[in-house]
């Protein structure tokens, strides 16, 4: 099977611009969703896992608008993937799926189940869900998102990727460079900017206070889809206590956490979370 980058890479277009994702496998399918920071992409989120996810599953890998290689659209990046997906799903003809999603994805796939609970059948999250508890808000990672969002370096991103992880090993040359590299597109920082340079996320978080709605996750007894919570024991990014809400919330939720792993579960705990969220997606 080939799982390389110039083999799975496909687009489609939409009504509201081009799509671009990777694909591969048979079986019935399965979504991918990649989260934000700087220089993300749904390709280096899930390549490490495609290989072994696509012999079960007719897997995609999408990129979301905003983020440097599908085409961008106005709007918040939050809200403008969650229609980039049921678009995307429209355009291929997919009524349903079971979804995977790192951090933002994970909101994002949470956010679906709730508005649109026969587009996801199953729904794992990787970190990323629910509210600071007992930890600081903004988070470690959040505040080095902020500076380098604010104020763009590449020091600056090597800190906030120090954050991401439990092991320094795990930050390869490549990586940091590929991730630069990827950071200098302008409409990859604006998206980040959007989401959290200083002065939008106190805009953001006025707005939400003006408008009286409660929180998503708030609402998240909402979703009725089985769903299985990922985490690092050492997530720097979205600290484990912020599993507590959506784990008490949604009624057919079960938590995973993964010692000695940071907020990129499917990277540093590789084989164990593809072990287990296999389990639990074809249960």
């Amino acid at each position: 099977m080939d799982v390389t980058y110039e083999g799975t890479k496909r687009e489609i277009a939409t009504d509201k611009g081009v799509l671009r994702y990777h694909e591969a496998g048979d079986g019935p399918p399965l979504l991918l969703l990649h989260g934000s920071g700087i220089g993300v992409s749904g390709w280096r989120n899930f390549r490490g896992n495609l290989g072994v996810f696509a012999e079960h599953f007719h897997c995609y890998v999408l990129e979301f608008p905003g983020f440097g290689i599908s085409d961008p659209v106005e709007g918040h990046p939050v809200m403008t993937a969650g229609s980039a997906v049921t678009r995307f799903m429209d355009a291929l003809g997919i009524e349903s799926a079971p979804m995977i999603g790192n951090s933002m994805g994970g909101v994002v796939g949470a956010n679906l189940a709730m508005r649109h609970p026969e587009r996801v059948s199953k729904l794992i999250t990787i970190g990323g869900v629910g509210p600071n508890i007992f930890s600081q808000n903004p988070s470690e990672g959040t505040r080095l998102l902020q500076a380098f969002a604010d104020d763009p370096g590449r020091d600056k991103l090597v800190r906030w990727l120090e954050s991401m992880v439990y092991d320094r090993a795990t930050l390869t040359d490549e990586l940091i460079d590929q991730r630069w590299e990827m950071a200098k597109d302008p409409a990859s920082h604006k998206t980040l900017a959007a989401m959290y340079g200083s002065k939008a996320f106190e805009a953001g978080q006025k707005a939400m206070a003006k408008s009286g709605m409660p929180p998503y996750w708030a609402m998240m007894g909402n979703i009725k889809c089985p769903t299985m919570l990922a985490w690092g024991r050492d997530d720097r990014q979205c600290p484990p206590d912020m599993a507590m809400i959506p784990m008490r919330l949604i009624p057919n939720a079960e938590l995973h956490i993964f010692p000695n792993c940071g907020h990129w579960v499917m990277i540093e705990a590789k084989e164990a979370f593809e072990r287990i969220a296999l389990e639990f997606l074809q249960r």
